[in-house]
């Protein structure tokens, strides 16, 4: 029986299945690094504004606090954002003839909001409400930063459902005392799990429950 094809042929079609192997092993491991760059996620890239708000300057030089500004934020489902009267409680006697805050001033006379560009945008089909995380421990740093070190507001963390699930399978890594999830400089002690296990005790933290997919996906 006469053979078809070279010998050869047998090399060729090996050398040719390992390399779309290989090739389809890099293209997985370059999409990976891409979908977690900050091209995609947004992770320290500022996102232009309005107004230049420093929370550097309003948090860490003039000691304002979180809920000064984003007063909804231990009781509703999203943080808010501050309402122009807010600023304005303020900027009425501080820098009031300022330039730069005449689209502040403008907004408080024609009762139209500022426009801002939000920072943090999760996906439509993710629930999320703020308020339970910040009632059951979890501080302010732990999502947004250094917030207070941000002359002007860029993203900390991805956002990613792996990044999420990284706290929500081990709460007791990241929850910390209600007194201290509006403090920015507060840092996890060394016995920070055992800490942590008797908080989400006190809390009646569920912790099996925290991946399950209807939890924030409804």
């Amino acid at each position: 029986m006469s053979q078809i094809f070279h010998p050869s042929t047998n090399t060729f079609s090996k050398a040719s299945i390992f390399g779309a192997v290989f090739f389809l092993a890099g293209l997985a491991g370059v999409w990976a690094i891409f979908i977690r760059s900050s091209y995609v996620t947004g992770v320290n890239v500022v996102r232009e504004q309005p107004i230049p708000f420093s929370h550097d300057h309003h948090v860490n030089e003039l000691g304002i606090e979180c809920r000064y500004c984003h007063y909804q934020v231990e009781d509703a489902s999203f943080a808010g954002i501050p309402a122009t009267e807010i600023c304005m409680q303020c900027h009425r006697q501080i820098w009031a003839d300022s330039p730069m805050l005449e689209p502040v001033r403008e907004s408080f006379r024609t009762g139209q909001p500022i426009t801002w560009n939000r920072v943090y945008d999760l996906p439509d089909f993710t629930y999320f409400d703020h308020s339970i995380h910040v009632q059951k421990g979890i501080g302010c740093a732990t999502c947004h930063g250094r917030v207070d070190r941000m002359p002007l507001t860029a993203k900390a963390v991805t956002l990613h459902m792996e990044w999420c699930l990284e706290c929500h399978r081990q709460p007791e890594r990241f929850i910390r005392p209600p007194e201290h999830v509006f403090d920015m400089e507060w840092q996890p002690p060394a016995d920070q799990i055992a800490i942590g296990r008797e908080l989400v005790r006190q809390h009646g933290i569920i912790v099996g429950q925290l991946d399950d997919c209807t939890l924030c996906h409804r």
